[in-house]
């Protein structure tokens, strides 16, 4: 029988989560390189005029595409990384650890290589890559070996070190003006965020957050264990072929919009559980808004923090959710 829905747990974390959020994006369109602040912003909000009128071409054509683009890829990742924890019941599952990031970038360097557009052929493309390496990740972790629980996660870590020699030979290979563009797109970047990109997500994130939030329940089940699953009438084959394509396909189409961004995915859904429990039905909609939050505010130390211009936000992603991946490596060892 399916548990009630929790629905005054669901709004005590919007009531929590929606003006962090809020702030997330006041504070990405107020600071950046090119000046503002808090004032400003608030000036440009309500008609009045500013001191430089290139401001407000800079919140509502620069920072604001950015700005939403951020926050779909980090609602995105973190629930990339809490369907996947879920589904292989293992802490240290998400997208980029086990190589489904990787292997979505593989599809869209290829993309680029072949001269395809970057949507929607280009998008199309590396959730080819992203899917393609989840079936391998399924069959390598499928087989019985002597390493047990530990399988999963090393045959990640295999695949995702395999999908990074992919990618140097195919960089290696290219020789022309895409080579920057794929370098620069590689390490995570937002700086050429448009209104189509925001909207080409947005569709996708939110049909498959809807998706994963109707089979949040199942994910419920899912950590009792495949037996336990199945004798309280999950349909087991179905639900994760359909936890793997919605998860694949957000992540693919983010990967090509964004590159890679590490970590994301293994800090928000960890946080999360520790603040609102383990109960996916509220961790769906905890991980949308605190996963946007999050990306938006790495992509403002990204461009802040820099004397001049601004660093890639998988730079910060990785400084901050490595460390964290150490720390969980170690929790889960003892």
């Amino acid at each position: 029988m399916k548990a009630p829905l929790p629905v005054v747990r669901i709004l005590r974390v919007k009531a929590i989560l929606l003006p962090l959020l809020a702030a997330a994006i006041l504070a990405g369109l107020s600071w950046g390189s090119g000046g503002g602040g808090p004032e400003a912003l608030f000036r440009a909000l309500v008609g009045l005029p500013v001191d430089d009128p290139v401001l407000a071409d800079i919140f509502w054509k620069i920072r604001l595409p950015r700005v939403l683009l951020a926050a779909l890829t980090g609602a995105v990742l973190a629930l990339g990384g809490l369907v996947f924890q879920a589904l292989l019941r293992n802490p240290l599952a998400e997208p980029y650890i086990l190589g489904i990031s990787g292997g979505a970038a593989i599809g869209a360097i290829l993309g680029i290589l072949a001269g395809l557009p970057r949507y929607p052929w280009g998008s199309l493309a590396s959730f080819a890559g992203a899917l393609g390496t989840v079936g391998l990740l399924v069959l390598f972790a499928s087989w019985k070996t002597a390493l047990g629980k530990d399988a999963l996660l090393l045959s990640g870590v295999m695949i995702n070190a395999f999908c990074g020699a992919v990618i140097l030979f195919l960089i290696s290979v290219t020789s022309d003006v895409r080579l920057f563009n794929i370098l620069s797109w590689l390490m995570g970047d937002l700086s050429l965020a448009a209104m189509e990109q925001v909207a080409l997500l947005a569709a996708v994130t939110a049909a498959c957050a809807t998706g994963l939030f109707f089979l949040s329940h199942g994910m419920n089940l899912l950590l009792l264990g495949p037996d336990a699953a199945r004798s309280l009438g999950v349909p087991l084959e179905a639900l994760r072929w359909a936890l793997l394509i919605l998860t694949s396909l957000m992540v693919g189409v983010s990967v090509s919009l964004c590159g890679l961004l590490g970590f994301v995915g293994l800090v928000m859904p960890h946080l999360l559980r520790l603040l609102f429990g383990p109960d996916h039905r509220v961790l769906v909609p905890a991980c949308v808004l605190a996963g946007a939050s999050y990306m938006i505010l790495c992509d403002l130390l990204a461009r802040v923090l820099p004397r001049q211009g601004e660093m890639p936000v998988g730079v910060v992603t990785a400084l901050i959710g490595a460390p964290a991946f150490i720390v969980l490596l170690r929790r889960a060892a003892r």
